[in-house]
């Protein structure tokens, strides 16, 4: 089914309104109305709609004010506590950020359109379909004995304790995924290795393969242009609440949630 773009009309039951990485909620908590979502379009860059998966989706602009009636939540925190909206939420959040990214075709230059049969955007001139992308990624909890490894990043603004990960490489497995990357970026080797779940994670693109290993070998030593530092924490002494990630991020569910079940 095709995706329609800046409907006058928002006539389903689940509106999604997008700033940066947070949900706009109403202060009771709840979606906006399609009466909200009108009063929106003015400080908005983008609105969508999908027949098929029945949703609106809003991106506001970067700079826009926040109405008084509503507040803003962390994508990652909506995911845990709506988890029966994450597909949704998940899919809207993927979506507008790559309507801001891929506007035009990468072989002529044409604009994109929306395609009119397909969730896809379409070059009229190629008559090429650009379906969305997904960026598949594995993130892995490590084990040995009663201690886990744990790492905080060197890029971006996330300083967290979390597990380590990267982006699946053309030509290579899951499992292949998973060793190369523990070994790029800590010299170490691993075994049994095992598929624990996945995660959307939107920011903006990425599906978030979960997996836990256990040592086999070798000594710690961090690849310094990726990581700030990584370390073995028993289960029981780990970092504290705050140095760890939060609930609704694939790092939690290998630490704390089922998969660590």
């Amino acid at each position: 089914m095709p995706i329609h773009t800046k409907p006058a009309n928002f006539i389903y039951k689940h509106n999604i309104a997008i700033k940066g990485t947070d949900l706009l909620l109403t202060t009771e908590g709840n979606l906006p109305t399609s009466k909200n979502m009108e009063s929106l379009c003015s400080i908005a860059l983008d609105w969508f709609s999908e027949d098929l998966y029945g949703y609106t989706a809003l991106l506001l602009k970067n700079d826009a004010e926040i109405p008084d009636n509503f507040t803003l939540c962390p994508i990652r925190r909506f995911f845990y506590e709506r988890k029966e909206l994450v597909f949704i939420a998940a899919r809207a959040k993927s979506l507008l950020s790559q309507r801001q990214m891929y506007r035009f075709c990468p072989t002529c230059g044409d604009r994109l359109l929306d395609d009119t049969t397909e969730s896809a955007l379409f070059c009229p001139t190629c008559k090429i379909k650009f379906f969305p992308r997904i960026e598949p990624a594995t993130i892995t909890l490590i084990s040995r004995g009663d201690e886990i490894l744990l790492a905080r990043g060197k890029r971006g603004t996330y300083k967290k304790f979390a597990c380590i990960s990267g982006f699946v490489e053309q030509g290579e497995t899951l499992e292949e995924c998973v060793a190369r990357e523990v070994k790029e970026e800590t010299n170490l080797e691993v075994k049994n290795i095992k598929y624990m779940g996945s995660t959307a994670w939107p920011f903006p693109d990425q599906l978030m393969l979960e997996f836990t290993a256990d040592y086999a070998g070798g000594e710690l030593k961090i690849q310094e242009d990726e990581l700030e530092e990584a370390r073995w924490f028993r289960r029981d002494q780990l970092p504290p609440p705050e140095d760890l990630p939060q609930p609704g991020s694939s790092a939690w569910n290998l630490i704390f949630g089922n998969a660590n079940k």
